[in-house]
């Protein structure tokens, strides 16, 4: 009888187990400082993940349009296997810049600084809710209300308009790599 109690037990707490674990990895963090513990690229009195290259702007617009026609793969960071919207970002700043920033969107929002809307440039960051929740989906901004970004499966890397009414009713945030306000040259 022990037996079968034990047995039944671990056929029940064990997958619950299971679930617990794998979720917890899948949280993600409550502040970008648990990401950046050791990272010789932080201080303790850099607030944001900047990009000083004055060039960098320019170099972020080409690398996303040069994405554009990539099929989605929900997780996907790399061309060769399919972008999502948060893996074209962490892909293009990291070719950019040689720097990493992690899979997920809204973490990206808290490592990046915000902008107002006469503040956008091109290279800078669009968040949308699409998903019930603050910043599900990101992409760059190229400029004349245009951004690039991977919209959702099934489809592929494209450009859309933040004057379209699906995105335009959906935009929660603008960021930026910029340190300070006012040392971009385009819009």
């Amino acid at each position: 009888m022990t037996r079968i109690i034990a047995h039944q037990w671990t056929r029940l707490v064990l997958p619950m187990l299971a679930c617990i674990f794998v979720g917890a990895c899948s949280i993600a963090p409550t502040s970008y400082t648990d990401l950046l513990d050791g990272d010789d690229k932080y201080s303790p009195f850099a607030k944001y993940f900047v990009l000083d290259n004055p060039g960098y702007r320019d170099e972020i617009v080409v690398q996303s349009l040069a994405l554009v026609g990539t099929p989605y793969k929900w997780g996907g960071s790399h061309p060769r296997e399919g972008l999502d919207c948060s893996g074209l970002i962490t892909y293009v700043v990291e070719r950019v810049s040689n720097r990493s920033l992690p899979h997920h969107t809204a973490t990206i929002a808290l490592m990046t600084r915000p902008i107002k809307r006469n503040e956008l440039a091109t290279g800078d960051l669009v968040y949308f809710n699409t998903m019930k929740r603050r910043h599900s989906h990101m992409g760059v901004y190229i400029g004349s209300n245009r951004f690039v970004h991977a919209p959702a499966p099934g489809q592929r890397v494209r450009i859309n308009s933040l004057k379209e009414q699906y995105y335009a009713t959906r935009l929660d945030g603008l960021r930026t790599f910029e340190r300070k306000p006012g040392h971009h040259q385009t819009r």
